[in-house]
């Protein structure tokens, strides 16, 4: 795994474990599941609405430029190799 990273945002230290560019695991922010970089977005709300049908650039557009087209295809990634290796355990 990643080692951990501290940036300082806002006068805050903000640690996080990268799991690619756009998704981390931040220290102290949604219980260390995995979110968009800087956000409170969890991926894991973004596979839903992808599993429910929405269509990607839909969903960029209600995260108001806080999410990226290529943050969520990232994620997409992520999630994908994740279940992948859960299969074969």
């Amino acid at each position: 795994m990643s080692r951990m990273i501290t940036e300082i945002i806002d006068d805050e230290p903000y640690e996080y474990i990268p799991l690619g560019e756009h998704v981390v695991k931040a220290k102290g922010v949604c219980g260390g599941r995995p979110t968009f970089k800087y956000t409170r977005i969890l991926i894991a709300g973004t596979r839903d609405r992808i599993d429910a049908g929405e269509d990607i650039d839909e969903i960029v557009a209600g995260y108001r430029g806080r999410v990226s087209k290529n943050a969520i295809l990232e994620a997409r990634r992520i999630w994908s190799n994740f279940s992948k290796r859960a299969a074969y355990k």
